[in-house]
């Protein structure tokens, strides 16, 4: 199939390591360039490099702070000049710390909304008058599995990325008539740092190892292991391209079957 990705131009935020990572390789290994963006020079450098030894195309990466307004300014405009007009956007940040409700003091809530859906909402409003002056484009928010069954002792992340999901929603509505869309990405279980570190946290309150937290989720998987950043990078890469051009406000499930919700 033809992804329709040759010659785009994707802002792809939060995408030195993870499910950013292997949304940008997808992009890349479909012909498209990619600005790419985080917090670590030393990773941003390296991604950047990872990526250009696949094809020989333009990539660029530049740091940012997903929950600081003027970080994030900084970086879309710096994607702009480099690039000019995008013809699509990949909404991610890090996940807000675990813990659950008495865990949390008034500043905790307000990171975290400055982390998970102010940068949704800052990302989205500097890069849309972009692509309505283009008259298309897509815009790709990845959230969590959370935002259908909320998880344990990540009170913050259900809650801010729940926010993200119908923004993302609300959005695909208002926009679409102007051929932007817009769609959520919501992974399972998904090989990356963040879930080992989560691996770890739920494993060490259970006096369990990592490695046996991480074979008891997998039973509970119908396919009965983690996703790879590649398998949810791909499926990224599609909802972006012109393959999914009839496919907007969908919140697309990429966890092997794990969530038992219907919708």
């Amino acid at each position: 199939m033809d992804f329709g990705l040759e010659n785009k131009v994707f802002f792809v935020a939060a995408s030195t390591k993870g499910i950013g990572y292997g949304i940008a390789r997808a992009l890349v290994n479909e012909g498209a360039s990619v600005l790419i963006g985080g917090r670590n020079e030393n990773e941003l450098e390296q991604a950047v490099y990872s990526l250009k030894a696949i094809r020989n195309i333009k990539i660029l990466g530049n740091t940012f702070d997903a929950s600081n307004h003027d970080s994030l300014h900084s970086w879309i405009e710096f994607g702009i000049r480099e690039f000019g007009a995008p013809d699509g956007l990949v909404v991610n940040a890090g996940g807000p710390v675990p813990g659950k409700f008495f865990d949390f003091d008034e500043s905790d809530w307000q990171d975290a909304f400055e982390l998970t859906l102010m940068s949704a909402v800052r990302m989205i409003n500097m890069v849309l008058p972009y692509l309505r002056a283009n008259g298309r484009g897509s815009v790709l928010s990845i959230t969590s599995s959370s935002v259908k069954e909320p998880i344990g002792n990540l009170l913050l992340s259900n809650v801010m990325r729940s926010g993200v999901t119908s923004l993302m929603k609300s959005l695909s509505m208002e926009f679409g008539p102007e051929n932007i869309r817009f769609n959520n990405l919501v992974p399972g279980r998904i090989d990356t740092e963040r879930v080992k570190h989560l691996d770890e946290v739920n494993a060490s309150k259970l006096s369990i190892t990592p490695e046996e937290y991480k074979n008891k989720v997998s039973r509970e998987i119908p396919l009965g292991r983690y996703g790879t950043i590649d398998e949810i990078g791909r499926a990224g890469a599609f909802l972006l391209s012109e393959a999914a051009s009839y496919i907007n406000g969908v919140t697309l499930l990429v966890d092997g079957g794990k969530t038992k919700t219907v919708w």
